[in-house]
């Protein structure tokens, strides 16, 4: 290994090649933010919330258990390989959601999505990690969250003004088959694998956070320690949840919580695109924070301004697009101040040699908040409408800081 080395300075040309393939990766997931929501309700009149929510539902769950898996697979087939496959397995989506005639082929193209993104996504974040080593952890993924969902709410803008010019479908869904193409070659001919920056840095590192000798446990053991056995990893698996179950539900309930307040289709993608460009552009300056300040406060706070973007988008004394912008402002910001300080929490905790696991564990309870978020504001919506679905996400978010503030101890050791 004597030409590995780590760090972002002395890897700094695949580290800007991988943060511009998470560029692509998070646009296939801008496609969908503001535009698949109305062409349920208006293209194929859907009247069920929970029916049209299902998209989401299923893209969360088949990316959660993807990426509970994703880990397992860079081990056995190597990173690069699995970030290969999933490019591969994204090639049809912006095809289906164009021109899929029913439903059904609209919730299909979000099964192969959650697989992509389980497979793509998980790769840029562990590939990042490897690259950098230990003291630069929350930049990177300051950078690589940044890239993603800087992308999704581009996207999601972009989308927006494509429907209001041309219609629902298909023109907004061209863009993500330039996507495809530029992630898919950039990713076979020019990225290179960085299994061998894990092993330089397993191979210095003696023992784990909680003083055991370096090994190469199951993943069964892996899920355990992650899940449950041990408060902070707990404390911030749970906290990935409530953040992804806020992200669902926005997903699905702004479109046409704004739409029914009379905001037009590009005052909504104004809507969608603020809370995740806020949430990327913001991960640049918290990721090398909580380098600086620690995990901890960052997310504890974070949980906490995300409470006032609920709060305020529910402000009746504000015109809708108003409440709507700044609601997704401060859902954005602390949404930018949280997603690096727990990967990077994650990071600390496990050893490089079952790090890509845990991350894996850790995603997959993140994106089950995907699905959670969008059952849970369709069946509130159905019962009390719309607007309860934000209100319950609120205080939901709020038990989850408070379960951190008091659980977690800080990650962040200097090396």
């Amino acid at each position: 290994m004597e030409n590995i080395k780590l760090g972002l300075k002395e890897n700094w040309q695949q580290f800007t090649l991988l943060v511009l393939v998470n560029m692509m990766v998070g646009g296939m997931v801008g496609l969908e933010r503001t535009v698949v929501p109305l062409v349920g309700t208006q293209e194929f009149e859907i009247e069920s919330d929970v029916v049209v929510f299902s998209f989401i539902i299923a893209f969360g769950l088949v990316k959660a258990f993807t990426n509970l898996v994703s880990g397992a697979l860079a081990d056995k087939y190597s990173r690069k390989k699995v970030l290969i496959m999933g490019w591969l397995v994204g090639m049809p989506i912006p095809f289906m959601l164009a021109w899929g005639p029913t439903w059904n082929w609209i919730l299909w193209a979000n099964v192969l999505l959650g697989i992509s993104q389980g497979l793509a996504w998980s790769m840029t974040v562990n590939m990042k990690i490897d690259l950098v080593g230990p003291n630069k952890r929350g930049l990177a993924m300051g950078l690589n969250e940044a890239a993603g969902y800087g992308a999704v709410g581009l996207t999601a803008l972009f989308t927006g003004y494509l429907a209001s010019m041309y219609g629902l479908r298909p023109q907004p869904f061209y863009i993500g088959i330039v996507y495809t193409i530029i992630g898919l070659l950039l990713s076979v001919f020019i990225v290179k694998d960085t299994g061998k920056h894990a092993q330089l840095e397993g191979a210095r590192v003696k023992t784990t956070a909680f003083g055991e000798e370096a090994h190469k446990p199951s993943l069964f053991w892996v899920f355990k320690e992650t899940s449950l056995n041990n408060k902070n990893l707990f404390s911030v698996s749970q906290a990935g949840l409530i953040n992804n179950l806020n992200d669902g539900m926005s997903w699905g309930v702004f479109p046409l919580l704004f739409i029914s307040m009379g905001v037009g289709l590009d005052g909504i993608g104004w809507i969608k695109a603020v809370y995740p460009v806020v949430w990327g552009v913001g991960q640049i300056l918290t990721g090398p924070l909580a380098d600086k300040i620690g995990r901890k406060p960052l997310i504890v706070w974070g949980m906490f301004v995300q409470v006032l973007g609920h709060i305020l988008i529910g402000f009746e004394f504000l015109p809708p697009l108003i409440s709507g912008l700044a609601g997704s402002v401060l859902l954005g910001i602390g949404t930018a101040m949280v997603y690096p300080a727990l990967l990077a929490a994650v990071s600390d905790a496990a050893h490089p040699s079952w790090r890509a696991s845990s991350l894996g564990v850790y995603r997959f309870w993140r994106d089950i908040g995907y699905a959670v978020g969008a059952l849970m504001a369709g069946v509130v919506a159905s019962f009390f409408g719309l607007m309860w679905s934000v209100h319950i996400a609120g205080a939901i978010t709020f038990i989850s800081g408070i379960v951190v503030w008091i659980q977690m101890k800080e990650t962040l050791r200097k090396i």
